[in-house]
């Protein structure tokens, strides 16, 4: 290690820690160019909201060249900028306002597949004894002629597409369009490290992995085992989708990908960079959470579904979670998120009130780990109301009307109210924005003192104030009917108590004496040890 690696790792290796990572999702961000359409100049427009906000970082959606037939999730080019978002001249603009801003640049990397447009499927399909021939998961039909196992696609249908070129199968866990790379390749492993390489010597902080847990299926190919009814849940994909009733014991969460990982930290550590996993599993999420965030020697977190599910997160699921990963991962570091652009934005799928809202935003910045925040989501956005000839997601259109895809959650950001677009762009929008969002937008709650905006503002000020929310453990979590409480300990201890219902709750403090804290986010004051907590109510005491 040189003597700049070792700086580096010293002075700021620990930044993402119990960081505020900010989710930008730029087809929807600001439109700088009256295309409708977001770009990295309506980013960089927008960075003062963000580190105004009181956000440590920004996590971008893909901006790649691609296709868009998944909007940016299928890459044709990974080390350019697609134009519709701008040229790598922005990107770099971009980088450095953010670091002039104090905020971390983390990019989504795309890494288990790539678009079919990519040079490297296209010469792979060529034939089977090109330089790149298995670069891609090719397999041979079986002798019926019908795809070489059963594996399914997150998209439906199987995972197996014919290639009459070379006359097999390939697989694709998404689109038909997004081959899945052979990491059984070492050649491609090499080349998905220099495209992290790329990036990171462009001047950013660290990656959001794209489904980790998908980039090395079983090298044999063995079909996955039935998944009983009792057992399915529909936190990856949609209930109304067969892919839920199997048990995805070799189509992804193979063992060799822990050694794929050491070699992508090693990358990482010159630069003080991080990584964080999306874990895409629905009965083994904390435990792989645990197999690559261990020993500090893979990715340094990731996070898993526990509150990106369809039911409300509960004070026994709240435990239930915790009980869990401290069971099979007591060192990992989870990043927590209740939204992002997969999921209907947790207002609506929670049901929640703003005063509930405003309850679950504390209980968040209070938990261990770090957090996930995506855009719109500190103005107490709801689901946008799609209508089908709106849609523009393939996952929607393929499960209309049972699933209505994506689209809800990715509308654009609303920034003032006086406009049909919401100060978003001059153009239509690539998707609407609804009204319902409009008297949400940033303009119309900056100046209100009781607005979710400033909410959101006051509990990430509040978080990065007390270094034991941050940093500490979390010990002592307890539920009782609708009430969580915990403590988070370190160079400080607090209490955190949170009604997580409609009726009250009382909470009892442990034995010391403490001090009232968080009374500008609502925060109620414990008298005497104890503490009413009215419906959405919270209690949060510091010990002296």
């Amino acid at each position: 290690m040189t003597k700049m690696e070792r700086q580096v790792l010293g002075a700021d290796a620990d930044w993402w820690r119990g960081a505020v990572i900010y989710q930008i999702y730029p087809r929807s961000y600001q439109d700088s160019n009256g295309d409708g359409i977001g770009d990295l100049k309506g980013i960089t427009q927008r960075l003062d909201h963000i580190a105004g906000l009181g956000a440590d970082a920004i996590w971008i959606s893909p901006f790649f060249t691609s296709p868009m037939k998944d909007f940016g999730y299928d890459v044709s080019d990974y080390c350019d900028v697609d134009p519709m978002f701008g040229t790598l001249a922005d990107f770099d603009a971009l980088v450095a306002r953010a670091h002039d801003l104090g905020l971390k640049v983390m990019i989504d990397l795309v890494l288990s597949h790539t678009s079919d447009q990519h040079p490297w499927f296209k010469e792979s399909r060529k034939s089977r004894t090109n330089a790149k021939a298995d670069w891609y998961v090719w397999a041979e039909p079986k002798p019926d002629g019908t795809p070489p196992n059963n594996w399914l696609s997150i998209f439906g249908g199987s995972a197996w597409q014919w290639d009459s070129r070379r006359e097999q199968y390939y697989l694709h866990n998404f689109l038909t369009s997004q081959p899945d790379l052979n990491f059984h390749c070492d050649a491609v492993q090499e080349a998905l490290l220099d495209v992290a390489r790329f990036w990171l010597k462009r001047g950013v902080n660290g990656f959001r992995l794209d489904t980790i847990n998908f980039y090395i299926a079983d090298k044999y190919l063995r079909d996955n085992p039935p998944l009983p009814r009792e057992l399915r849940n529909d936190s990856i994909a949609p209930g109304v989708n067969p892919y839920n009733h199997q048990l995805h014991l070799f189509d992804k969460n193979q063992p060799e990908n822990l050694e794929f990982l050491r070699k992508f930290r090693a990358v990482l550590n010159p630069y003080g960079a991080a990584a964080v996993g999306e874990v895409g599993d629905a009965q083994r999420g904390l435990e792989i959470m645990a197999e690559y965030t261990s020993g500090g020697d893979k990715v340094q977190m990731c996070y898993p579904f526990e509150m990106l599910q369809p039911k409300r997160l509960t004070a026994d699921l709240l435990a239930d979670t915790f009980a869990r990963m401290n069971a099979v991962a007591p060192d990992a570091w989870p990043c927590w998120a209740y939204s992002n652009h997969d999921t209907v934005r947790h207002i609506t799928r929670w049901s929640l009130s703003d005063a509930a809202a405003k309850t679950y935003t504390v209980l968040l910045m209070c938990l261990r780990g770090s957090i996930c925040l995506y855009q719109g989501e500190e103005l107490g956005l709801p689901e946008a109301d799609i209508a089908f000839e709106e849609l523009q997601d393939p996952y929607g259109i393929e499960f209309w009307p049972e699933f209505k895809g994506r689209d809800g959650c990715r509308t654009p950001m609303t920034w003032v109210a006086d406009n049909a677009n919401g100060g978003f762009s001059d153009a239509k929008p690539w998707l609407p924005v609804k009204a319902a969002h409009l008297n949400r937008a940033v303009a119309a709650q900056d100046a209100d003192p009781g607005s979710m905006l400033n909410h959101y503002r006051r509990a990430l000020a509040f978080r990065a104030a007390h270094d034991a929310l941050r940093h500490g453990d979390l010990v002592d979590l307890r539920a009782s009917g609708d009430l969580a409480s915990f403590c988070r300990t370190g160079t400080q201890t607090i209490y955190c108590a949170f009604n997580l219902g409609g009726t009250q709750a009382q909470a009892r403090l442990p034995e010391g004496t403490w001090a009232a804290i968080g009374g500008d986010l609502g925060a109620t004051a414990a008298i005497g040890g104890e503490v009413t907590l009215g419906p959405w109510g919270f209690c949060l005491m510091r010990k002296n």
